[in-house]
């Protein structure tokens, strides 16, 4: 049985599905019925749920949710139910993961990674269950325009404006299906502000 909890910190609520201390779902919102109804939306309807009292899993889960929110590194150490995802989005998910703050990926080069097409990447991160944990928002199009994103895309800007680290160079990453060619969040953020003159 998965337990859910939810906790508003400063003016955004945070939300974590659970099952002993493997995260089944996590998300994010500006009202708790939004994050709980996301939340349950994201379980598979034939997993039993119940609220959680607070734990000191759920919060270091929702501290960690905050700290991305806020930009922050946060180490990769928390274990993810996966099994009724496709192996897939599995690659997908774990390819996404890989990207840190300050970098961003492409549809097309994360489907070079894992696999599929630039489509079936968007496809899978639109229906991430771990956002923003795994970072969807870090994801762009070619060009570095935003490209879609669940929570607005005026939330995926604040998000990458927030993940600034004023890196200049592309780097690889190794992924387990491959290398995954990430770019300077500032490329895409100067393409953006360039556009808008």
């Amino acid at each position: 049985m998965a337990s859910v909890y939810a906790e508003k910190v400063g003016n955004v609520w945070f939300g974590v599905a659970f099952d002993n201390e493997r995260i089944c779902a996590t998300t994010f919102g500006s009202s708790q019925k939004n994050v709980l109804g996301n939340l349950r939306d994201s379980i598979p309807s034939d997993v039993p749920f119940q609220s959680s009292k607070k734990t000191k899993f759920a919060q270091r889960v929702i501290a960690a949710l905050r700290d991305v929110y806020d930009g922050k590194n946060v180490p990769g150490n928390f274990s993810f139910e996966r099994g009724c995802l496709s192996s897939y989005a599995k690659k997908v998910i774990e390819t996404v993961s890989s990207i840190p703050p300050g970098y961003v990926a492409s549809y097309g080069g994360v489907a070079q990674a894992a696999g599929g097409s630039p489509r079936a990447v968007g496809r899978v991160m639109a229906l991430n269950p771990f956002a923003p944990l795994c970072p969807c928002h870090r994801v762009l199009r070619s060009d570095f325009t935003l490209g879609g994103y669940g929570g607005g895309l005026d939330v995926k800007l604040a998000f990458l404006k927030r993940e600034r680290r004023g890196y200049q160079s592309k780097k690889i990453v190794e992924t387990d299906g491959g290398k995954l060619e990430l770019f300077p969040v500032e490329l895409a953020l100067n393409k953006l502000e360039g556009s808008k003159r």
